[in-house]
């Protein structure tokens, strides 16, 4: 991570896509799987700064470095934003190179989409809940590769053979109790060609991996030292703030800036096509002159639009084909000859990210370059958004990238990223944007609201043949990479888990109508189509089940035979949950199951709910499956963080839309669940050894639904639209 105080001059002199030097010595590994067999020369690419020389390689995803002194340096191709992403591959990295996690130094990637990507979601991003998962392999056989080069220059010095020798923290250790630093063999080490066959390290030889560590931000963000970007000074910099048009698509017609003029410590007020922007000498000063101006907009066609009107646009979309995303069997003809049929429709809002971090992004326009502070997901992107805001090519875009303090997917958007450089591009000092939290808010990119119909057949026993599930809302693959949408309209996001359910039916229609939002931009929102998806399936499952009088587990259970792993979560969470143990009048447990993000989980919650509609919970518990875990602190936390995030949207949280904008505009009306309301989030974890799967959304996709089916249990009411808030549910 740049610091923030390194001198504009030297900075100046960067040149991002040259190959690198050595001079400082040390081993560099880019590991890459389709050229295992390439020397390191030929891997070697320098992608940072001439002070930085192991920002380099030639691979898609980790980067080694050792300099002569035994420091790793591990360039990280996943940000940091809570979710303890980078430890995590850290992990893998000092598993295979035989080195304590104390021995790494972290470095984040700069842009680069062919060195970076992202072998899941195919680019340079983080998300999705893939940084473990896409990293699983490449990142082991990175240490493994560099621990068997150092350990060869080691059994060259010492004329024996290689399998006579170990590696043990950073040190190659000979037969006669002789030893070489990691330091002291790296230069002969970078001569050699990389291993065509590097074995990994088999499960029971962990020291690391599956562990209980200690993740490498914690020191700092506990004493205080970290520094987010809504933190960072550069010299000369001066602050920022905007106001944009409150309706997609209006424009600034006029703007009367005496009164911001004259706050004390403004410097000048500066207006965008569809924005206008305050510079002063410190936050407050521009937070204060941002909300005195007197703006006139031009609304645009979108000033009309209410939330009532998109939403029958919705329901009408319910009844057109759509795109076929899925179909076995014949659902027509089992629902036409079936003993039972049951049918239901389910609705989530949009909602919005409420990150605890506002937008904020450093930016400086030079001769030279464009030079950019800021947390983001997809540091390519941001790179381009730059670019197209400075009117400067991308190679003169630097990107320092920044610990986020909360994304769940808000910084895969890079509007603020291009409106920070289009204000500095105005000015010849450095500025730092920093939105009101009103702003944040509704100028947000909203999770879509989605409607789902399912219509269910079953026989005279009330077992399952199959379901027809029609689904419509806005496609945020449309918007985000237009080119992955076929011409059918069909988003393979959008359809995610309902497209194969993990139910055993032999009849299935999942079709798919996509409606766009004409007064809201859509986004990625901590999961989009697994988690809709969870939410209508695990509710819609339930009532079925219900419909024919079967204990929704037993239901369940029966259903799940392909899937024993769903299977195993499931029942150790409706065991640590005492699903079936009598409860109180008033009192409800409800269940939820799936894979989701690779990883199969199972939730419970129990509450209870009096007869003015108070909710108090009382225990939500969690299986999990994820495969190998790295650390299991992190895993729990990580589920812990998630099903509280979910419990927020389930109870609380909907943005809604009158002329054409956003009416919530902070935490008063877009709240979030307090400490004294939230129960603890009794998490187990099912030990294994599969490939990992992604935790960081998977808590979230699984207890809208379990909360809903425990309402259900509780007083029979059957809550289908989220939030709860809406029937007029609190928590007590």
């Amino acid at each position: 991570m740049a610091h923030p105080d390194t001198t504009l001059e030297s900075r100046s002199r960067r040149n991002l896509l040259k190959v690198g030097s050595l001079a400082l010595g040390g081993l560099v590994i880019g590991f890459s799987l389709p050229f295992p067999g390439r020397s390191f020369a030929e891997q070697v690419l320098s992608e940072g700064p001439e002070d930085q020389p192991m920002s380099n390689a030639t691979a898609l995803d980790a980067f080694i470095g050792i300099d002569r002194d035994g420091k790793v340096i591990f360039t990280v191709p996943k940000i940091e934003m809570g979710q303890g992403a980078q430890s995590g591959l850290a992990v893998m990295i000092a598993e295979e190179l035989e080195i304590g996690l104390d021995q790494i130094t972290l470095k984040e990637a700069p842009p680069n989409e062919a060195i970076y990507n992202d072998k899941l979601l195919n680019f340079q991003a983080t998300g999705g809940s893939t940084s473990i998962r896409s990293n699983w392999e490449p990142l082991r056989q990175a240490g493994a590769a560099a621990r068997l080069l150092l350990i060869q220059v080691a059994a060259q010095r010492w004329q024996v053979g290689a399998d006579q020798l170990r590696a043990e923290n950073g040190r190659v250790l000979g037969p006669d109790g002789q030893s070489f630093g990691y330091g002291e063999l790296v230069d002969d080490a970078s001569k050699l060609p990389v291993p065509e066959n590097i074995p990994l390290k088999p499960a029971e030889q962990f020291k690391l991996i599956g562990k209980p560590t200690r993740r490498l931000d914690t020191p700092a963000k506990v004493n205080g030292t970290a520094r987010f970007t809504i933190d960072l000074v550069v010299p000369g910099m001066k602050y920022a703030s905007a106001r944009a048009c409150p309706v997609i698509g209006g424009t600034v017609r006029s703007v009367d800036d005496r009164a911001a003029r004259k706050v004390p410590g403004v410097i000048d007020v500066i207006r965008l096509g569809n924005a206008v922007a305050v510079i002063g000498e410190h936050t407050w000063a521009t937070f204060a002159g941002v909300r005195t101006l007197e703006i006139e907009w031009d609304y645009g066609d979108n000033a009309d639009i209410d939330s009532a009107q998109m939403e029958r646009e919705i329901k009408e979309a319910l009844d057109k084909p759509g795109a076929l995303a899925n179909e076995q069997g014949d659902i027509d003809k089992a629902l036409k000859d079936a003993a039972k049929t049951f049918e239901a429709e389910y609705q989530m809002p949009f909602l919005a990210h409420a990150a605890l971090e506002p937008m904020t992004c450093v930016a400086q326009v030079r001769p030279d370059a464009v030079e950019l502070w800021v947390g983001t997901q997809v540091p390519v992107r941001a790179q381009t958004a730059a670019a197209e805001a400075s009117g400067r090519p991308a190679e003169q875009i630097i990107v320092n990238n920044q610990l986020i303090g909360g994304a769940f997917g808000r910084r895969l958007e890079v509007d603020f990223i291009h409106q920070a450089a289009a204000i500095a591009a105005k000015v010849d000092y450095p500025i730092k944007l920093t939105w009101l939290r009103e702003e944040d808010t509704t100028h947000d990119m909203y999770r879509p609201h989605y409607i789902d119909r399912f219509a269910a057949a079953m026989d005279a026993e009330g077992r399952l043949l199959g379901w027809r599930h029609t689904i419509a809302g806005a496609s945020v693959l449309a918007r985000f990479a237009p080119a992955a949408v076929p011409d059918s309209g069909l988003d393979g996001d959008a359809v995610e888990v309902a497209i194969h359910p993990i139910y055993a039916m032999q009849n299935l229609r999942v079709n798919y109508v996509p409606v766009p939002p004409k007064a809201l931009r859509q986004s990625w929102w901590r999961g989009v189509g697994p988690l809709r998806s969870t939410y209508m399936l695990e509710s819609f499952i339930d009532e079925v089940a219900r419909s024919v009088d079967r204990d929704p587990v037993e239901y369940r259970m029966e259903l799940l035979g392909s899937h024993p792993r769903a299977q195993a979560v499931l029942r150790l969470a409706a065991e640590q949950a005492g699903w079936g143990k009598p409860l109180e009048a008033g009192h409800g447990r409800g269940v939820a199951v799936q894979e989701v993000f690779g990883s199969f989980l199972a939730t419970v919650v129990e509450l209870q709910v009096t007869e003015d509609k108070g909710i108090k919970l009382k225990r939500l518990v969690v299986a999990v499956d994820c495969g190998q875990v790295m650390n299991p602190v992190s895993v729990k936390s990580q589920i812990e963080g998630g099903t509280l995030f979910g419990l927020s949207a389930a109870l609380f949280n909907e943005i809604t839309v009158s002329k054409g904008r956003v009416e919530q505009s902070n935490f008063h009306d877009y709240r979030q669940l307090r400490i004294s309301e939230a129960p603890p989030v009794e998490t187990f974890i099912v030990e294994s050894r599969e490939a990992p799967g992604g935790v960081g959304e998977a808590g979230t996709a699984m207890i809208a639904p379990a909360l809903v089916n425990a309402l259900a249990s509780a007083n029979g009411t059957r809550i289908r639209r989220l939030p709860l808030a809406r029937a007029g549910y609190y928590v007590i």
